[in-house]
């Protein structure tokens, strides 16, 4: 009998996870099956039980692999100098990431459109309320600090500034999954997150068509610079001097 390596076992593993985001957006998750992502990975259904609990499990894999641009964003507004510069980096290196990366937007979509959490995936259902009750503590905690730092009282709490914001992004990002080619998500996205900021009472920031290349830049570098934390992992807390 051939002994399995452990590159042979990795293979499969990326074998199996490439299957499952195809059939997954092509299909959906709860009309996919385990033999479906075996057959289309050529290999058993006893390959996946040896790398994955059940389809839960090996769907936030997926999900792991390629980090949701909101979740990563946070790292590439730290080279930002102030809390409003920071959290508008944070939402335009996400922006950017979903436009321009072809596997973070197909598994995008799959976590908002193909995915019913019931059942089996109720422990999908559990990882994305973890992931957004960390994302809205991120913006809460910089609309708290951007606040501070421009001298102004918010005429909302900021938790409910900070859902306002989300709720933006996300719909922003579900018109713009429906058809790519309607609008471009970065300019539309700097520019409604600008405007709604404007009506919380902050100063206008620089104009959007400049902020878009630069958020590529800036993203780059820090995704060079610092690693992204692992799926489910804590929003870095904010500091005054070196903020997150």
């Amino acid at each position: 009998m051939v002994r399995r390596t452990k590159a042979d076992a990795e293979a499969t593993r990326t074998a199996l996870l490439d299957a499952a985001e195809q059939l997954f957006q092509a299909n959906g998750v709860s009309r996919t099956s385990l033999q479906d992502i075996a057959s289309a990975a050529g290999t058993t259904r006893g390959a996946i039980y040896w790398h994955f609990k059940d389809k839960a499990d090996l769907f936030n894999a997926m999900m792991d692999r390629v980090t949701l641009p909101l979740e990563q964003s946070t790292y590439a507004a730290q080279v930002e100098e102030t809390p409003l510069q920071q959290m508008r980096m944070s939402v335009l290196t996400a922006l950017h990431k979903t436009a321009t990366d072809e596997q973070a937007r197909r598994v995008f979509e799959i976590a908002t459109q193909q995915v019913e959490y019931n059942g089996e995936m109720l422990a999908v259902r559990e990882r994305k309320l973890r992931w957004r009750d960390e994302y809205l503590l991120y913006l809460t905690q910089q609309f708290e600090a951007a606040a501070a730092d421009a001298g102004i009282r918010l005429s909302i709490p900021t938790r409910s500034a900070a859902l306002g914001l989300k709720a933006i992004l996300t719909g922003v990002l579900d018109n713009w999954l429906l058809d790519t080619s309607d609008f471009d998500l970065v300019q539309v996205g700097a520019q409604v997150m600008d405007s709604y900021l404007a009506g919380l009472g902050f100063s206008a920031p620089e104009a959007p068509k400049a902020a878009a290349p630069r958020a590529a830049a800036r993203a780059k570098a820090a995704a060079d610079a610092v690693p992204p934390a692992p799926a489910g992992s804590p929003t870095p807390a904010r500091s005054r001097k070196r903020t997150a």
